[in-house]
């Protein structure tokens, strides 16, 4: 054994000595992630069950991901990214039966078993011009060194297009941050993603001292939630614009961001599945080549001090043809705010809260009322309102920024937009593991 040690030692030692080619210059780099999710939801009252309904019955269910993240730096700007990773576990009555989801690190796989997939690989070419710097630090999915802050640069690949697009300070990642659904991405942006939340395609980005603009074109997949990627892609693919602002307020960053998305394939349209089906419609009965969904998230977040800040979004699509990625929501407002711990020395930890209502379209409200489904909402039959939630997060810092345990509740009204459902309680536990 203690031969092993002395072989091993050397080698890491030279590893993390190749890993950096000057001070400021990383030529690669591994990180780890690993988040653990157990949700418990008390039984509740509803006058009716469908197939896609919340259960009503108390129930506890618990997700699990791990990703592995490797970085190289190739040649001048050029970089290229690998990630592994491995998901199971299951949301709450198999991911059904709300618009806004509690967890956002589950899937609708259809099985709980872990998986192992790659989640991402992709390769970034950088052009930069200009004597102002940015300082890029270690991260995942990001190699340490300067950077320009004027620049242009193409990735092509697969990745997800929550790691370029619709980011905001406080209210955009469920391993780190809010866990629901629509609190992770604008509720109503039907952003392009296989059933696990990757995409094909290219993404470009023009980047300026105080603004960047982004333009992504994309595949879909050949069915609502699904993993085969259409080869049709004339006919079956996604564009995504989006303007991001930065500034100070009183001396306080903010940024401010507007994302237009047009998605085009072979979907289904509600008006003409309740033509052909006034009861109980299908709206999958009606996929054609020449649909077209297209709608806008406007985005902002602002420190109101160095420890306070506020988010607030706003979302809306047609909602004429079926979801076909995300979730079956059409319009969508949410607000919160996060407080780190500072005044009572944990200034590490941070309590989060959010609000969120989410709606859909008076096609896509007829169709449920119908007895139509999606991939997961639909009880039957409906008697709309708007979908309210409140979520309530506290993160600890457990473990030298390492190791995170953050307890939640979040309350859900009108869970599926069915005044006849509800309200729900879910209580959360978080663990996450990141270096």
């Amino acid at each position: 054994m203690k031969k092993l040690i002395l072989t091993i030692i050397p080698v890491l030692i030279t590893a993390v000595a190749l890993g950096q080619d000057t001070a400021k210059r990383q030529r690669f780099n591994f990180h780890f992630q690993q988040t653990v999710i157990t949700q418990y939801k008390p039984s509740f009252h509803a006058d009716y069950n469908g197939d896609n309904s919340l259960l009503t019955k108390e129930e506890t269910q618990s997700s699990i991901t791990t990703t592995l993240f490797g970085g190289a730096r190739l040649w001048k700007g050029a970089e290229a990214y690998f990630n592994p990773e491995l998901s199971g576990g299951s949301g709450l009555s198999k991911t059904l039966g709300a618009a806004g989801f509690p967890n956002g690190e589950t899937f609708r796989v259809g099985g709980a078993e872990p998986k192992i997939y790659i989640a991402r690989l992709y390769f970034t070419q950088n052009f930069e011009w200009g004597k102002d710097k940015d300082t890029i630090s270690d991260d995942a999915n990001q190699l340490a060194g300067l950077k320009s802050k004027r620049y242009f640069s193409v990735t092509v690949g697969k990745f997800g297009m929550a790691d370029f697009y619709d980011g905001n300070e406080f209210s955009h990642d469920p391993r780190t941050q809010f866990m629901n659904w629509s609190l992770m991405d604008n509720g109503a942006w039907d952003y392009p993603a296989n059933t696990r939340g990757y995409v094909m395609g290219i993404h470009t980005e023009l980047g300026q001292p105080n603004w960047t603009l982004r333009f992504a074109f994309t595949m879909s997949t050949t069915t609502a939630n699904g993993a085969i990627w259409d080869q049709k892609i004339g006919k079956a693919n996604t564009q995504t614009l989006e303007y991001e602002k930065r500034y100070t307020l009183n001396g306080q960053k903010g940024t401010f961001r507007i994302l237009g998305f047009h998605n085009n394939g072979k979907m289904g349209d509600y008006r003409l599945a309740l033509a052909q089906s006034p009861v109980a419609p299908n709206v999958d009965t009606t996929q054609a080549y020449g649909r077209h969904k297209y709608g806008f998230g406007i985005s902002a977040d602002q420190y109101l001090t160095k420890d306070f800040g506020v988010f607030a979004k706003v979302s809306y699509n047609d909602g004429k043809t079926q979801t076909w990625y995300f979730t079956e929501i059409d319009r969508s407002l949410s607000f919160g705010g996060v407080l780190k711990g500072s005044s009572w020395n944990r200034g590490d930890d941070e309590l989060g809260l959010a609000f969120v209502a989410n709606g859909i379209s008076n096609a896509h409200r007829d169709y449920l009322a119908a007895g139509g489904y999606g991939f997961i909402i639909g009880d039957g039959k409906l008697n709309y309102g708007t979908e309210f939630i409140a979520e309530l997060d506290y993160k600890i810092n457990a473990y030298q920024k390492k190791f995170w345990l953050t307890p939640g509740y979040q309350f859900l009204l009108n869970p599926a937009y069915n005044k006849d459902r509800g309200p729900v309680n879910v209580f959360s536990l978080r663990a996450h593991v990141e270096f």
